[in-house]
């Protein structure tokens, strides 16, 4: 049994993320970037798909601390909060392997390329992806639930070892890792940072808004179910 009580709905951090994110589109095409070797144009990418791994990140954070409110207090509706921002940092994690692969393209010539941040970045989306099967092969919602946790647990420091750790403890072409200077050391310009931060900021309150409906959705399924 879900507990369908929920406190109204606060709009206006759902509008300030709308807002950035159709800023950071229209700026994100449109302002001066540096002219650099390799990169040109492609740098813009920058404000797309740095932004989906972000705000992936920030989905599976959410996951996971809901995933231990569960364990603590049993109530499923935490559950479902979990599986749904898992969920969604899953389709954000997909869109930044895609976006990185069509920059990979015009950057090092391949669309994927033998690199640790690119193959850490798969490796953490099958372990999500096995997330999503693991739940699929259970029935009974409170073992569902708990295994899930538990095994969200394990996702979350497995992606942090092969996004954060590895990356910079191996050769990389990414900025930041394998001795790499970072882009905010040599290229990320004032300009470019006013589109930058507020992209991050608004992805990331319209990935929470996006898993806030996919939550009401499956809350109507399961009240509906019920009655």
């Amino acid at each position: 049994m879900v507990n369908q009580s929920t406190s109204p709905g606060i709009v206006w951090w759902k509008w300030v993320g709308a807002i950035l994110v159709l800023y950071s589109i229209i700026q994100g095409l449109l302002i001066q970037v540096p002219r650099l070797p390799i990169l040109h144009e492609t740098i813009r990418n920058l404000f797309f798909h740095v932004t989906m791994w972000f705000s992936m990140i920030a989905m599976m954070i959410a996951s996971l601390v809901y995933g231990l409110i569960y364990l603590r207090t049993n109530d499923l509706l935490h559950d479902i909060r979990a599986k749904q921002y898992a969920y969604t940092g899953i389709f954000l994690g997909i869109l930044g392997l895609a976006t990185g692969s069509l920059w990979a393209k015009y950057t090092w010539g391949s669309w994927w390329v033998n690199d640790a941040k690119l193959n850490g970045a798969s490796a953490s989306l099958l372990v999500y992806l096995a997330y999503v099967i693991l739940r699929g092969s259970m029935e009974d919602d409170h073992k569902r639930a708990r295994v899930s946790a538990v095994y969200g647990i394990f996702s979350f420091t497995l992606m942090l070892v092969f996004l954060m750790i590895l990356p910079r403890l191996t050769d990389s072409l990414h900025p930041g890792n394998g001795g790499n200077p970072g882009f905010g050391t040599y290229d990320l310009d004032s300009k470019m940072r006013t589109v930058f931060y507020p992209a991050v900021i608004g992805w990331i309150l319209m990935a929470f808004w996006i898993t806030d409906i996919r939550i009401r959705i499956e809350k109507l399924y399961i009240k509906s179910w019920e009655s």
